[in-house]
């Protein structure tokens, strides 16, 4: 089932009114992993993106997905796979988030799921969803510096803190709220994909879709 835009061209979305939402802010599959061209060509990366954006939107299950971004083909492929576009044109990625979380919090959504598009391995994000209360619960990525996925509560002014550290950002800034915090260690959502070295995980994991030819 498709989802719904929010180009400009097209309108305002009908945004998911479920308890608890995933958001997954998507760039643009052309101009992604960049720190990849010295092993992939452009289209193996663009592949590669799409391939990972894929597998996150599936690990969301049974819960709504909501995408973020601000480039026509990621809102094409996001309808196509079922998802709600929200367009953040110009916002950065900490800027679309928020906003994301905003325009949720006002359909009634009360908690919501951030989860980055480059997790290969994603599964079960739904379970992320199931927090007490306000709390905040935070999956850092495998070096412990990143956040690959958030889980807020809306509504009360959680503002996102992406980039280098970020892990150490977002707990202070649930600490300056005074929600409680949980940090969440997942193998699976901790591997993600910047690096040449990411592309060959554990062997238990498995391969990185189009990961293999570097």
């Amino acid at each position: 089932m498709a989802g719904t835009s929010d180009d400009p061209t097209t309108g305002e979305p009908r945004l998911p009114s479920e308890r608890a939402v995933v958001l997954v802010p998507v760039k643009s599959f052309a101009a992604a992993k960049g720190r990849l061209a010295g092993v992939l060509d452009a289209p193996t990366r663009a592949a590669l993106a799409r391939s990972m954006a894929e597998v996150v939107v599936a690990a969301a299950a049974p819960l709504p997905v909501v995408v973020v971004c601000d480039d026509r083909d990621v809102a094409s492929w996001a309808q196509a796979v079922g998802a709600t576009v929200l367009w953040t044109e110009g916002l950065g990625l900490n800027g679309a988030v928020d906003e994301g979380v905003r325009r949720l919090a006002g359909a009634g959504v009360r908690r919501v799921v951030v989860a980055h598009a480059d997790l290969p391995f994603a599964t079960g994000l739904s379970a992320l969803a199931d927090v007490d209360g306000d709390a905040v619960a935070l999956v850092p990525d495998r070096r412990h510096d990143g956040t690959n996925v958030a889980s807020v509560p809306t509504g009360r002014g959680f503002g996102f803190r992406y980039g280098a550290g970020s892990l150490a950002a977002h707990r202070a800034e649930a600490e300056r709220l005074g929600l409680p915090v949980r940090v969440v260690e997942s193998e699976v959502l901790g591997w993600d994909v910047d690096e040449p070295d990411d592309l060959r995980p554990p062997e238990h994991l498995g391969r990185v879709p189009l990961g293999g030819t570097a």
